[in-house]
């Protein structure tokens, strides 16, 4: 383990107390559901759309006896909505002809699903099942390269340099203490320095700065 990882997850639980998943759901499909949703949308425009969509439709069956069409419609606020569809139509029809109506536990079994990636399993497999999981959102990605504490061009590279970083116990929650940092401090465009306890150990403060 790192010297400073100790240091570094101290200092974002005192910015981020509250560190969760923002995405509202009440079971491991719905979960799924709304993480293919989130793809390059915000949690609280997901957490409309599927405030409304969960009333209507909450299990595989539901979603697989949908067309596309009739989904687009739901879901077209939350942009890309015919990929988004399709993949949410056959990623239920998977489940119920292979998975008998269960989401999967690992991920393993999570990413053979149409429209599941790495990052999505690994959001399910953390918030769903309790597993240990760092996913690799742009949020994770941009706060742990700024930091130092990765120094990759992919999410892939990234996650495997967290892995290593962290101590496997802390995946799941630095996973959603970076994406916190991230959404409210380390913006894309503007991070809010001042204010960031960690930036006497970031590189690209130090860089910008000294």
């Amino acid at each position: 383990m790192h010297g400073d990882c100790q240091e570094i997850i101290k200092k974002l639980e005192e910015m981020h107390p509250d560190a969760h998943c923002e995405l509202n759901h009440s079971t491991p499909f719905e979960l799924l559901v709304a993480v293919i949703l989130s793809a390059q949308c915000s949690d609280r425009r997901v957490n409309q759309v599927t405030e409304g969509l969960f009333k209507k439709y909450s299990k595989p069956e539901d979603f697989a006896a949908l067309s596309n069409e009739e989904l687009e419609k739901e879901i077209f606020s939350c942009g890309f909505y015919k990929n988004k569809a399709r993949s949410i139509i056959n990623a239920s029809r998977v489940l119920l002809e292979k998975f008998g109506g269960e989401v999967p536990s690992t991920v393993d079994e999570l990413v053979t699903l149409p429209g599941v990636g790495k990052k999505t399993a690994n959001v399910v497999y953390a918030n769903a099942f309790g597993g240990d999981a760092i996913a690799v959102d742009t949020h994770v990605f941009r706060v742990s390269n700024r930091l130092g504490i990765a120094k990759a061009k992919t999410p892939e590279e990234t996650e495997r340099q967290l892995n290593a970083y962290f101590p496997k116990e802390a995946w799941s929650k630095v996973h959603h203490l970076l994406i916190f940092h991230g959404r409210y401090i380390c913006h894309s465009q503007k991070p809010e320095c001042g204010v960031c306890l960690l930036r006497e150990m970031c590189k690209h403060y130090n860089e910008i700065n000294f």
